[in-house]
């Protein structure tokens, strides 16, 4: 039987499941080759060669299609139609040769489908060609410029920039993005303005709002009423005068859908509308992809296929009238600029399939795949219509003039399924619905009220946001922004707050780093063309090689301007750099970097050995004066060595300070040889503001003694660690839910956390801990897959791989072909890190 190859298991049932016993599909679980994660992987000398290595976790995969290449001379390729798909086909074909299980009478097939159904699948056996090799070195040179920018640029930020672990050729740009939008932010200075408003009743007795337009015969600008005395001379200037309205015009207006998803427009509106991060929404895509209910999810292509189009039209026909399906289909012009990768828009492979019929899914997939569902349906169906109306109305004087704005929708269309998210709020008015006036009617006048507004400063990026911002950059690809996102969260250089990205201080010191030193490389025009190199490459109308070498020539020169940078040069730079920032001038005209506790010294950044920054004094360590990083104020406050004192307790002074890893209390002060004083850091939920004596000696008490432990009189200890609360019986540590039981936790619950830690080690863990759900035995390796309960939340447990839950997935909703997803995913990423040991 013809052996098919795809990525994952759940592409492989589904693909079987068309194709029947007549073939043998067997899944690669991804890529099976990469770079091993050191010095040398890509060698510049040796025209870029490139050396690739079989992760551990691959091998079993390779073995079994090599198995199965025994019994049958027919290898087809079928993985996903991108440079990503056609790169894994390219490295199975590689990797088979070298085995010899591909010999020369092999017949070696590629087929691609942008949907995984029983007619896309078929139809693409009939028609299969080679490996596209111009797609396999654009996937090539986009691996060997990351690796190059990676292992080249991260060691020297490790030894210029302490704290900093890596950069990349697109993170870095992405980070830079993050963190000048906080710059703005801190650099905007609010601006307050009012603005007036009238409630006016019409001869009818019909209310409407108004806002002032004109004062003093002369149109008012957005800023003109600066103050509230301004606002209040103007509700004067309404309220003594009467009002008619001079003109009523009423226009028609038509409000066209948008056009169906491609990847990034998908993540967008999937964080709008269900606050998916971009990972979620692309693991949750490719779980639909693969089951058969959606096309081909990471494409910049928003055409749709000739009969796929005229399905929806069908469909809109039958579900809400032929009022609905407009006299021509709509068509949408794609924006990938390469034709060979302008794939399909993002829909359902089935129009009559709507989210109701989808039974057995989780909830992520349902909710996904019904707005992947709209708006198909929706960019398929007629405009709506509005009628806009704007009344003006104004003093026989001239002197005063208001507007009021409104409109009514006269027919739905496309709005009755779907209407697209928005990243900023309406204007307010718009939407309001005008009374019948005529032109000359008098009007009577209501209350009249000043409103004070403030300008906003531009707003933090979202996940969705900032790939918008990428896309229209042309920064990064469908198969690299969720990628990127995750990528500079997980460094630790931006973090996630009610679904903004700020940028942490490690991060902000890498960007501006990089900015001073090698800006070039970090600008977003020199990253988009170096995008369009990569189109180019896999249009076949550049070659990689030389791509490579224009790109090394330039960026290892500029490494090699940086060898005699020392870091105290690299510091004062960056204080140079963001001194209006960090050390704004103050109203008195005094020194900004004088130290206010010493009054001697001045203040600059200091790197800590864990990474991030805080500002320190340059007398340390006579002067021990530190706040944190950010200008003056914009944290829990500066601190010097007599911060605020709690009380004392036996002659030592008890004191709570802010130190460069957050606040502390401490007990008296160093000693005349140097030794340091008892401290504790206050655990995570402990506001500053709260502490008191009482508090703070609990916490420089710690370790809490509960007692002997009744089986061998060892001591049992409470306290506070690096992970958090914990319960100590000699090595054996179990940890707290919470800070307070620290404190009292008892000699009965304390034995019985011990125990039940002891029974989740080693091999009893699984017989330890009850599944939440058992799922049944692994389809393709055997083994019981279960979901269980963890530390960090619930997984899916096969074997010795552990694999994290998503979010918002519900255990109840997880199924044997997710979980064996999820699996695999894990098992890959521990086999890449295993490779970086060896």
């Amino acid at each position: 039987m013809p052996v098919v190859v795809v990525e994952s298991p759940a592409k492989a049932k589904t693909i079987n499941k068309y194709l029947g016993n007549d073939y043998t599909v067997l899944a690669s679980y991804g890529h099976v080759r990469d770079l091993p994660a050191q010095d040398g992987s890509v060698n510049p000398d040796q025209n870029f060669e490139m050396k690739w290595e079989v992760g551990s976790s691959s091998r079993k995969h390779i073995k079994a299609i090599a198995d199965a290449l025994k019994e049958d001379d027919t290898l087809i390729l079928a993985t996903d139609p991108d440079r990503e798909g056609e790169a894994i086909s390219w490295h199975l074909q590689e990797t088979l040769t070298k085995r010899r299980a591909i010999r020369a009478s092999t017949d070696v097939r590629r087929v691609v489908f942008n949907a995984i159904t029983k007619s896309a699948v078929t139809e693409a056996m009939k028609t299969p060609r080679t490996v596209d090799a111009p797609l396999v070195e654009a996937y090539l040179a986009r691996r060997a410029l990351d690796y190059l920018v990676g292992f080249t640029l991260s060691p020297v930020l490790w030894r210029k920039l302490p704290g900093a672990r890596s950069a990349g050729r697109v993170q870095s740009v992405c980070l830079r993005l993050i963190v000048e939008r906080e710059m703005e932010i801190e650099a905007f200075r609010t601006r307050e303005y009012w603005s007036v408003g009238a409630v006016l009743t019409t001869p009818r007795r019909q209310t409407f709002e108004a806002r002032l337009t004109v004062l003093g015969g002369r149109k008012l600008g957005k800023y003109d009423l600066e103050s509230q005395a301004a606002a209040d001379l103007a509700v004067q200037a309404v309220r003594a005068r009467a009002l008619t309205v001079t003109s009523v015009e009423a226009k028609p207006a038509a409000r066209n859908p948008a056009p169906p998803f491609m990847t990034s427009t998908l993540q967008q509106e999937a964080s709008r509308k269900f606050g998916f991060g971009a990972r979620q929404t692309m693991s949750t895509a490719q779980r639909l992809y693969e089951a058969g209910f959606i096309t081909y999810m990471r494409t910049d292509g928003i055409d749709m296929a000739p009969e796929a189009v005229m399905a929806a039209r069908d469909e809109i026909r039958a579900r809400y009238g032929g009022d609905y399906v407009p006299a021509a289909p709509r068509m949408y012009k794609n924006k990938a600029k390469n034709a060979q990768e302008a794939h399909e828009c993002i829909r359902p492979t089935d129009m009559s399939r709507d989210p109701g019929k989808l039974t057995g899914l989780a909830k992520d997939q349902r909710d996904l795949y019904g707005l992947i569902w709209k708006r198909t349906i929706a960019s398929q169906m007629e405009a709506a219509r509005l009628e806009r109306t704007t009344v003006e109305i104004s003093s026989a004087d001239g002197q005063v003039g208001l507007r009021a704005t409104g409109q009514v929708v006269l027919f739905d269309g496309f709005l009755r399924v779907y209407e697209e998210g928005r990243d900023d709020s309406a204007a307010a008015g718009d939407d309001r619905l005008l009374p019948q006036v005529t032109a000359g009617e008098p009007l009577e006048k209501g209350d009249i009220t000043p409103e004070q507004h403030f300008t906003q400063p531009p707003p933090r990026y979202t996940e969705a946001t900032l790939v918008k911002k990428m896309e229209e950059l042309g920064i990064g690809r469908p198969s690299t922004y969720a990628s990127v996102v995750t990528t500079i969260q997980e460094r630790g250089y931006v973090r996630k707050d009610k679904s903004r990205l700020f940028p942490e201080d490690k991060g902000r010191l890498v960007t501006v780093f990089l900015t001073n030193y090698f800006r070039k490389y970090v600008g977003y025009g020199f990253t988009a063309d170096l995008e369009a190199e990569l189109d180019r490459i896999s249009a076949g109308d550049a070659d990689y090689k030389a791509v490579l070498s224009q790109f090394w020539r330039d960026f290892s020169a500029a490494i090699a301007e940086t060898s005699e940078l020392r870091i105290t040069d690299v510091l004062e730079k960056i204080n140079e750099v963001l001194e209006p920032h960090l050390f704004p001038p103050g109203e008195d005209g005094a020194d900004p970097r004088l130290c206010p506790h010493c009054g001697a010294g001045r203040l600059s950044i200091r790197t800590a050995r864990a990474g991030g920054a805080f500002i320190g004094c340059s007398n340390y360590p006579e002067c021990r004066f530190t706040r944190p990083f950010g200008p003056p104020g914009d944290g829990d406050g500066q601190n010097g060595p007599d911060d605020r004192v709690l009380g004392d307790d036996g002659g030592d002074a008890i004191s709570l300070r802010n130190g460069r890893f957050g606040p502390y209390v401490q007990r008296g002060e160093p000693g005349d040889g140097g030794t340091k004083p008892p401290r504790a850091s206050l655990p995570k939920g402990w506001s500053p503001d709260d502490m008191t004596l009482e508090k703070a000696l609990m916490l420089l008490d710690l370790p809490r003694e509960i007692g002997p432990h009744p089986e061998d009189g060892a001591m049992i200890e409470a306290g506070i660690g690096r992970y958090g609360p914990f319960v100590r019986h000699g090595r054996l540590y179990a940890n707290l839910k919470d800070v307070e039981d620290v404190f009292t936790i008892g000699m009965n619950r304390a034995v019985e956390e011990l125990a039940r830690k002891a029974a989740s080690r080693g091999n009893g863990r699984a017989g330890a801990m009850k599944p939440l759900k058992a799922l049944g035995e692994h389809p393709e390796s055997g083994g019981a897959v279960n979901v269980m309960d963890g530390r960090y939340g619930p997984y899916v447990k096969w074997e010795k791989v552990n694999a994290t839950l998503p979010g918002d997935m519900n255990p109840a909703d997880v199924t044997i072909e997710m979980a064996v997803q999820l699996i695999a995913e894990k098992a890959a990423k521990k086999g890449t890190r295993r490779r970086r040991k060896s």
